[in-house]
């Protein structure tokens, strides 16, 4: 380790405790993500020495706990495709939204993605129920009044049951990457609103957003119509913030829009302030010189080139083989990087 590296490296305040932590990191490996890992341990460290109160103690005790344990259930699946439904936990299995929602997600598994839901009634059994066990996950949450997880998940390996709902939204919004949302109460809402804002400032990765309404329902309809008639006019959001989402209720429609954000498109990775966008198949000459002149503006210096992976890509062996455009996203324009994306996926 060059001394610049341990420079940056945090510490207890203690020389003899760090050695520590690095000795026990030691014995059980060494790990990979050994920096990592040590971070996870100071922090521990520094917890045990602050004197907080039990009970803050306890939700970091059982986040964390409940966190290893997701990560732990949805490792073996980690290449596999997953798509979360969030909605309504009140929807009848009679209710047009419950059938749409199963439609989905048989759909959605059919062709390989994985679903995931909340693991309770109404949408959540739904998805479940059309996805099929092999094709489930479930992330439940612990209520005093509901619920306990549907039918279709329940005894499953791939059930995890959370005591708090901001590690369950991380989980639900971490693992996919595709969201659809159904009509549903302040659950949904909130759910859906949190997703939008984490994709908007760019603290998400982009993903394809459907807003699936019930066959000829005006749900979505009447929430775009808010955006639109009292958020927008007021500058609250910019206009192509409405590129983040679509809203249809038609389930093919649904199902396409998250197939097609796959079909080329692979990842992006920031790397110092260069944005990295991986793909299968890279733009001819004539392809990029129209990405840059549609897209461009949303480059600080107006450039959107090729790119051979980068000296931390290599180091972390990410992902090399595949092509490669790299550019100094200005980090405003989430709607605009979005339709980039959708472009790559129209190569």
């Amino acid at each position: 380790m060059s001394p610049q590296s341990r420079s940056r490296r945090r510490s207890t305040g203690d020389t003899e405790l760090d050695q520590q932590i690095d000795d026990l990191l030691a014995r059980i490996g060494p790990p990979r993500d050994a920096d990592v890992l040590r971070e996870i341990l100071i922090s521990a460290v520094g917890i045990a020495g602050d004197e907080i109160d039990r009970l803050d103690l306890k939700i970091t005790s059982a986040a964390l706990r409940e966190m290893r344990a997701a990560f732990r259930a949805f490792m073996p699946y980690q290449d596999v495709h997953k798509a979360t439904i969030f909605g309504s936990a009140r929807t009848l299995p009679e209710d047009p939204s419950y059938t749409q929602a199963r439609d989905l997600a048989r759909l959605l598994a059919h062709h390989g993605w994985m679903v995931v839901t909340g693991a309770g009634p109404g949408i959540m059994a739904a998805g479940l129920e059309g996805a099929g066990r092999t094709h489930s996950f479930g992330v439940n949450i612990r209520l005093p009044f509901e619920q306990e997880a549907n039918p279709f998940i329940a005894g499953d390996e791939k059930l995890i049951s959370m005591k708090y709902f901001f590690t369950r939204k991380l989980m639900l919004m971490k693992e996919s990457k595709a969201f659809i949302s159904l009509p549903g109460g302040f659950g949904t809402l909130d759910e859906t609103m949190e997703l939008l804002t984490l994709v908007q400032t760019g603290k998400a990765s982009p993903a394809p957003i459907v807003l699936l309404d019930e066959p000829g329902g005006t749900f979505w309809h009447a929430f775009v119509r808010f955006l639109e008639q009292e958020v927008a006019p007021r500058g609250l959001i910019d206009d192509d913030d409405r590129d983040l989402f679509l809203v249809t209720d038609d389930v093919q429609v649904a199902v396409d829009e998250v197939r097609m954000f796959v079909r080329n498109f692979h990842s992006l990775r920031w790397v110092d302030d260069v944005l990295i966008l991986r793909m299968y198949r890279g733009p001819s000459d004539d392809q990029l010189h129209q990405l840059q002149d549609e897209f461009g503006s949303i480059a600080t210096d107006g450039r959107i080139c090729r790119a051979d992976p980068l000296p931390a890509e290599v180091r972390n062996k990410d992902n090399l083989e595949l092509a490669r455009i790299a550019l100094h996203y200005n980090g405003f324009a989430p709607g605009r990087l979005r339709r980039l994306i959708d472009a790559l996926n129209r190569l």
